[in-house]
């Protein structure tokens, strides 16, 4: 495993020309944006916030918006066939098309990161309403997904211009779900580091951890992956891609059914693992299972945590420990029908790493599932 020494870490901050502000939203198209929605709110505690569509002047799509905390997911569908978000869910399924940034200047962001080689997918825009102006700007990374630079420090509207709150009646309690920790993309053989070279040209982005076949790998499979991070750690966006094996790897199986690289998983913060798993559960949500095994040695490996150790086997969620501390963490299984997106659920006390000693309890995991599905 590869780290930054402190020189590099202080000079890949102070050259930082795309600051973010973190994740402004992710956007997912959908088959079904009304019924998606309701999901995400039953399951995962979402609150309604704002909707475009025909109501709103909208005549190729809809889009909801729903909200828990600083968590804000598009869940967006097409009305017509022959159009790409059709296009896009015949091709993709489910999955996450646009990880929006938040940008103090998105024209600057745009400008930035297209001189140094990124394809545009959007000039700088501005969108107004009566609440003031939004501007937004974008550009391709991996497969079809696209990176939207969002400016709106001008803007006192519910979400945007051309969207309208939504009100409903049916509210469901949150789940303790905080924002977006990172991003996961999965990229094709030898595509890994291609696109760690785009993040650090284009994007500003440095290298802080690397795994290689050796650490993330099984009896019958092996992956690689790069974590990319920009100057100010608020933005991090892991890179995996397949390593050979003597199976299927579930990069792999990802790229089969996915139909090409795209956003693996979204791993969302909380800052009571415990009691968030446990009401995701109770609303019906499937978890990877971990062998009772691997709770038998886990604090000869990480140490004295806080909590008690019976409720974490009980649920599931895996321990890993760095030099800054340790988390919790626990893996969905996936979303749709297509062995395709799923989240992760994380816990960070103080530990800035990715849970290098979860790797190989995790993959088992997996590879289990994918034995079921006929795909290992």
């Amino acid at each position: 495993m590869e780290t930054m020494t402190m020189p590099e870490q202080l000079k890949a901050t102070t050259v930082d020309f795309l600051p973010l502000h973190g994740t402004d939203y992710v956007e997912f198209y959908v088959g079904n944006a009304k019924q998606a929605a309701h999901f995400y709110k039953t399951a995962f505690g979402f609150q309604s916030l704002a909707y475009a569509g025909p109501e709103t002047g909208v005549k190729d799509k809809v889009s909801y918006v729903i909200r828990q905390n600083k968590l804000t997911f598009v869940l967006t569908t097409p009305l017509r066939i022959n159009n790409e978000i059709a296009d896009h869910i015949y091709k993709h399924g489910d999955g996450v098309k646009f990880l929006s940034l938040k940008v103090e200047d998105a024209t600057d962001a745009w400008e930035q990161t297209t001189k140094r080689g990124g394809k545009s997918f959007l000039e700088p825009v501005t969108l107004k309403d009566d609440n003031g102006e939004v501007i937004m700007s974008g550009i391709h990374t991996y497969g079809e997904t696209v990176h939207l630079f969002i400016e709106r420090k001008n803007y006192n509207g519910i979400f945007m211009p051309g969207f309208v709150e939504w009100k409903s009646e049916y509210n469901p309690t949150d789940t303790g779900l905080q924002y977006v920790d990172h991003c996961v993309g999965n990229v094709g053989w030898n595509q890994m580091n291609p696109w760690v070279k785009f993040y650090e040209d284009v994007m500003g982005f440095r290298n802080i951890l690397s795994f290689d076949d050796k650490d993330i790998s099984t009896e019958y499979s092996a992956l690689m992956s790069k974590v990319m991070s920009n100057g100010n750690g608020y933005v991090k966006f892991p890179i995996n891609e397949p390593a050979e094996g003597k199976k299927k790897s579930q990069v792999e199986e990802y790229l089969d059914f996915y139909n090409g690289e795209g956003v693996q998983h979204v791993a969302i913060a909380t800052k009571n693992i415990i009691e968030t798993v446990q009401e995701l559960k109770r609303r019906g949500i499937e978890f990877l299972k971990i062998p009772g095994s691997y709770y038998d040695t886990v604090l000869d490996r990480v140490g004295t945590i806080d909590e008690d150790l019976q409720p974490l086997r009980e649920l599931g969620i895996l321990i890993d420990r760095d030099d800054e501390g340790y988390l919790l963490q626990i893996f969905t299984k996936p979303l749709e029908d297509r062995p395709t997106l799923f989240f992760e659920i994380i816990q960070r006390k103080g530990a800035k790493s990715f849970g290098k000693g979860n790797f190989k309890a995790l993959f088992e995991s997996l590879e289990r599932e994918q034995d079921l599905r006929g795909n290992l």
